[in-house]
């Protein structure tokens, strides 16, 4: 499985990128879509709101099943990836890239150092 160095992951199989001192990008890791198989649907109904870290953001549709996705860091929603809409398996085909989730503003951006590393990560789901 691919865990990205440049990235920051949860315990509940999400990752976040950094793409200023706060404004982020958030999506499902490599070994979530693995475990959920197709994805057929994302919704996210929280853009323009300010939620909690481990807050539930939005859920995520599989064939077989369907699971929440939480907030990795505390912050506003400014964006839901657009594409997903017509095109959900990009999750599936490219999570890191063109299946990202959502933007999001940062509370606090010092928080990100809470989140595991790559190589953390990859221990908790060998």
């Amino acid at each position: 499985m691919n865990f990205p160095e440049n990235l920051h992951y949860t315990k509940d199989h999400e990752w976040i990128r950094m793409d200023s001192d706060t404004e982020a990008v958030v999506g499902i890791t490599d070994f979530a879509q693995k475990e959920l198989g197709d994805i057929v649907y994302v919704e996210v109904e929280t853009v323009g709101k300010s939620l909690q870290e481990g807050a539930i953001f939005g859920s995520v549709e599989a064939v077989k099943t369907v699971s929440d996705l939480f907030l990795p860091l505390a912050g506003t929603i400014t964006a839901l990836n657009p594409a997903l809409a017509k095109a959900p398996e990009l999750v599936n085909n490219d999570p890191y890239g063109e299946g990202w989730m959502i933007k999001l503003t940062v509370t606090n951006p010092g928080d990100i150092k809470k989140l595991m590393s790559a190589k953390d990560y990859s221990a908790t789901v060998a």
